[in-house]
């Protein structure tokens, strides 16, 4: 798929922004007064900036309240409502952290629990689409939820944590690429069942003469060795650099370095995310489904 910058920002800004307020509902780190206020706008500003980002990729931004009509039935829908509850909760979380000097531990818990809610809606977002092999996997949300908590970890200084989450991360990754690698080849849908012929269909001739906005953003090609050197640069920046910095010294100037290097391998993770996603109206198009592995 074309992978839509405001998309990246959202998921991306919004992941890790939503992992720190999980980590400070948790009351990691006790963080009360001028250093709760650094922490929870530092949070605040992730998250919602990440929100804010994905209304640019709206047809008709005025209307997205409509989000939050149709959370019986769509994961978008759930993932506005419970945004605007873990940030209301956190909210009051952050008054009283700054301003009575403690931290609610049942305002905490409840933000907390929310906030991680509100990632995996995001993720589901995703992981629903079976149209979509490489995101309708198990992975999805799990990576997800990792690299919110990861992102979070390392912003909260809960190092130990961090370098657990960290490597945790790189596996899960790899996993997702992976069988994501395999999903659209080993699909049940292609050219054959679509029109229930039973024998192996190939188009006569392609079905349209110029471009049009399935073939813009739904069939949207990345080259192999682009993506496998794209893997090895998101893999390196996300998860192994931060930990080998982190290894080497745990001060405040080398944990900073280990977060800008983090977020932008989860970047470049989250690009390739959409970037290699095959959508099964490919095949209408001529997509080759064995051309999905970048291997």
């Amino acid at each position: 798929m074309h992978p839509a910058k405001s998309v990246i920002l959202f998921t991306s800004l919004s992941g890790i922004g939503f992992g720190l307020l999980i980590w400070l509902g948790l009351g990691i780190p006790k963080a009360v007064g001028w250093v709760g206020f650094v922490y929870y706008a530092l949070a605040f500003a992730l998250s919602v900036g990440g929100l804010i980002a994905s209304t640019f990729h709206l047809g008709n931004p005025q209307r997205a309240w409509r989000a939050f009509t149709q959370w019986k039935t769509s994961w978008l829908s759930r993932e506005a409502v419970l945004a605007v509850g873990a940030l209301t909760i956190m909210g009051l979380h952050a008054a009283a952290a700054v301003f009575l000097g403690y931290q609610p531990a049942f305002l905490g818990l409840l933000g907390a629990a929310l906030c991680l809610a509100t990632v995996l809606a995001t993720a589901m977002i995703y992981t629903q689409l079976k149209t979509v092999p490489r995101w309708n996997q198990p992975a999805t949300p799990v990576l997800f939820g990792l690299l919110s908590l990861g992102g979070g970890a390392l912003l909260a200084g809960h190092i130990t944590t961090a370098l657990w989450l960290l490597a945790a991360i790189g596996a899960v990754q790899v996993w997702a690429w992976l069988h994501g690698d395999k999903g659209f080849s080993g699909g049940a849908t292609t050219l054959s069942s679509a029109t229930g012929l039973g024998t192996q269909v190939r188009a006569f001739e392609p079905p349209h003469t110029g471009g049009n906005y399935l073939m813009r953003e739904m069939v949207y090609e990345v080259g192999r060795k682009h993506a496998l050197k794209l893997r090895v640069i998101a893999l390196g920046l996300m998860a192994v650099l931060p930990l080998v910095l982190i290894l080497l010294n745990d001060k405040h100037l080398v944990v900073g370095l280990a977060v800008i290097s983090h977020f932008a391998g989860v970047l470049v993770a989250r690009w390739l995310f959409f970037a290699e996603a095959e959508h099964v109206v490919g095949l209408y198009y001529g997509r080759d489904q064995n051309a999905a592995s970048p291997a």
